[in-house]
């Protein structure tokens, strides 16, 4: 038997709650599958949409949530991977069709996992989580269009979530100026803590805006969307870009072409669900090198299991900072 967050829904409602389970119950998977122990896992933006049901995650019911785990492999069928081998999982569909790692078991593809990086224990990683991944992921993509230190300042919005807080330290790191936008006025010291060298609020940027605006932003990773994401493509300078990764205010995008026609501005859609298996190893060989893990440290709040589902409610309405961590079993 086993503990894991099981998410339910029938004619007489959705419930969220912490059961025991047997392995019996686990997915089978085809030849390749991969028998895990997560010993850590995070709670993302997508989790906590899942464990409070406010938008249509999951596909499949009932379901164990947790799109990330870190932790040992139990048994394998898969040639790269054998017991006792440390892994990192992020995305893949886990946690929407098939179940996750919010659970002291879970069953996973082989081609899914990461080999640990030395440089991690499985808490940092999970400190990391997809939202870390994605950041890494973003400053990449901007690198590649070219951006580099010295070039102007880099606007990262949402900037106390997880995606934010990640890049907000990752960039500081890099030799960035970096301005966080924000709505949480009392986070300051946090974000200058990160690296940021000034915060704006971000109802600067939350509000219908004109199509072209003065331009202010070398580069700009965004996991807002809507109207922020249009205000920040219409104040980058002539050649820049942004890296756009999520949709906290919204997945509309109010804009016009004229930023992309007479501006140059390039719009880099970055996904971390199904990247190549490739690109997410050197992400986390990015990860291990270019992250303070003093300014992880400084992102983090941890809870267990039990736990879990209260925290996922917190994070929907607000009230965390940077990153949670679930310590599994």
């Amino acid at each position: 038997m086993f503990q894991a967050i099981l998410l339910e829904k029938s004619a007489e409602g959705f419930s969220a709650r912490l059961a025991q389970l047997d392995e019996a119950s686990l997915p089978q998977l085809p030849a390749g599958g991969v028998l895990v122990r997560p010993e850590w896992s995070t709670l993302n933006y997508k989790d906590a949409l899942a464990l409070t049901n406010r938008s249509p995650v999951v596909r499949v019911w009932p379901m164990v949530p947790g799109i990330d785990g870190a932790g040992t492999v139990l048994a394998s069928e898969h040639p790269d991977w054998k017991p006792g081998d440390r892994f990192v999982h992020n995305g893949w569909g886990v946690g929407e069709t098939h179940w996750g790692c919010l659970a002291e078991r879970a069953r996973l593809k082989g081609e899914w996992l990461v080999p640990l990086p030395e440089a991690f224990t499985t808490r940092q990683a999970m400190a990391i989580g997809t939202a870390g991944y994605t950041a890494m992921l973003c400053v990449m993509a901007l690198e590649r269009h070219g951006l580099a230190p010295g070039e102007g300042e880099v606007l990262v919005t949402g900037a106390t979530g997880g995606v934010g807080s990640v890049a907000v330290a990752l960039l500081a790191k890099l030799g960035y100026r970096v301005v966080a936008a924000t709505g949480k006025a009392a986070e300051g010291d946090y974000l200058a803590r990160l690296g940021a060298h000034a915060v704006i609020d971000r109802a600067e940027l939350a509000a219908p805006g004109k199509p072209l605006q003065k331009e202010r932003w070398a580069a700009v990773v965004d996991a807002v969307g809507s109207h922020t994401l249009a205000n920040a493509c219409a104040q980058v300078r002539y050649g820049g870009a942004v890296a756009a990764c999520g949709l906290a205010q919204g997945a509309d995008l109010p804009a016009t072409v004229m930023p992309f026609i007479l501006r140059g501005v390039a719009l880099l859609g970055v996904d971390s669900v199904m990247a190549p298996q490739a690109l997410r190893r050197q992400a986390w060989a990015r990860l291990a090198r270019d992250l303070d893990p003093a300014r992880l440290e400084a992102m983090v709040e941890e809870t267990d299991l039990a736990g879990a589902v209260a925290a996922a409610a917190r994070l929907m309405a607000g009230q965390v900072r940077g990153r949670i961590v679930v310590r599994i079993g």
